[in-house]
């Protein structure tokens, strides 16, 4: 099963450090959606990145929509490949949903997660009582009809509202993932993910956390940021990117790297004065990297 799962959600290890880093993309991309990131952390960590179940680069027949109707599903994939990878200890970065499922992760194994990295979260999209999600159900409601009737329309409209800045190789590269998606599943899952409300959940999380929010994002209203840091229970810090739009991975990937190493903890120093880390099945991951590098010979022969 766990062969299985790895290579079913595209599983790679990537890097050459002994520090575990985990990217989780958000909705409508990919794991090549870090692609501009990668470079700044592979000298130094260990990168393990996969696909969510969902997106458009896994085989749409491991979707189980009776499985895939909470977020639930989506941490157990995530645990599972920790799991498979003999991974002890991460540093975790997640991206909007992602985002949402480490904390559920965190929150069923607290001991795997050293700290948790959350861009563009929301617990909430929908407004509520004293809580501004950014959204109205019928406004969520009409994105679901757009989608239905007319999805490559809805693409070449969202695209560019969500990612804000004015950069068109984001665009371009934001549409080409959410195209890649079979429509009928992005719209269950736009359903799952719009009708979650994990609030209730925020203050069992007792991982560092910090929250990245740019200063401008159409789906995360700022106040959503100062939210999670009011109400995660572990401690919590707030970086405000000077940038706009949902995807700052994609539309500023030198401004992202920086705030992430910062955020990322401090490595401790062994007794010989070297970095010490045994957090991680190193045979494992080493077998994997390898098989990652023969597969991509391949493709290229």
């Amino acid at each position: 099963m766990a062969n299985t799962l790895l290579e079913a959600l595209n599983v790679r290890v990537v890097g050459s450090g002994d520090r575990i880093l985990v990217l989780a993309h958000g909705f409508g991309t990919d794991q090549s959606v870090w692609q501009r990131i990668l470079p700044f952390f592979t000298p130094n960590y260990r990168i393990i990145l996969y696909d969510l179940v969902c997106a458009g680069s896994v085989n749409p027949d491991y979707f189980d929509p009776t499985r895939y109707d909470t977020l639930d599903a989506f941490v157990d994939d995530l645990l599972n490949i920790l799991k498979a990878l003999g991974v002890h200890r991460c540093a975790y970065v997640g991206h909007s949903v992602s985002a949402m499922i480490g904390i559920l992760a965190s929150i069923r194994c607290p001991q795997l997660f050293s700290k948790l990295i959350l861009i563009g979260a929301s617990p909430r999209f929908l407004n509520d009582e004293n809580y501004h999600g950014g959204f109205e159900q019928g406004e969520i409601e009409e994105v679901f009809s757009a989608m239905e009737a007319n999805y490559e329309a809805w693409v070449n409209g969202f695209a560019p509202v969500l990612v804000g800045a004015d950069v068109p190789t984001a665009v371009r590269e934001f549409s080409r993932t959410l195209f890649n998606m079979r429509p009928d599943i992005s719209l269950f899952v736009s359903r799952t993910i719009f009708n979650s409300d994990l609030r209730g959940e925020l203050g069992k999380v007792g991982v560092p956390c910090c929250v990245i929010q740019t200063a401008k994002d159409v789906s995360v209203p700022a106040s959503v940021a100062e939210y999670l840091k009011t109400h995660l229970g572990g401690r919590t810090t707030v970086e405000i990117l000077r940038t706009e739009g949902h995807l700052p991975h994609l539309t500023a990937p030198v401004l992202l790297a920086q705030v992430l190493r910062r955020a990322l903890p401090r490595m401790p120093i062994g007794p010989n004065g070297s970095d010490f880390y045994s957090g991680v099945d190193t045979v494992i991951l080493q077998t994997l990297f390898l098989f990652n590098v023969i597969s991509m010979l391949k493709n290229k022969i």
